[in-house]
């Protein structure tokens, strides 16, 4: 059973990392473009800059979250 319990650490070390809101930027950029290209509403070179565009932009707002938490 142990090393399942390593192995699901690592997982998680990997996929979360220092910082579990940029993972969830990546997902919720992930997720947004996917629905974007199922549904057809837009093609694919749009649905790729939406998703870069929305990591930059989940980014940007993470690592202002975290300087202003810093400065207090």
């Amino acid at each position: 059973m142990r090393p399942l319990a390593v192995l699901w650490d690592f997982f998680l070390d990997l996929v979360i990392g220092d910082d579990p809101k940029i993972a969830v930027a990546v997902v919720l950029a992930l997720s947004l473009a996917a629905a974007l290209f199922v549904t057809g509403v837009v093609g694919a070179s749009l649905v790729a800059v939406v998703g870069a565009a929305t990591v930059v932009g989940t980014f940007t707002v993470s690592l202002l979250i975290d300087t202003h938490s810093a400065r207090r």
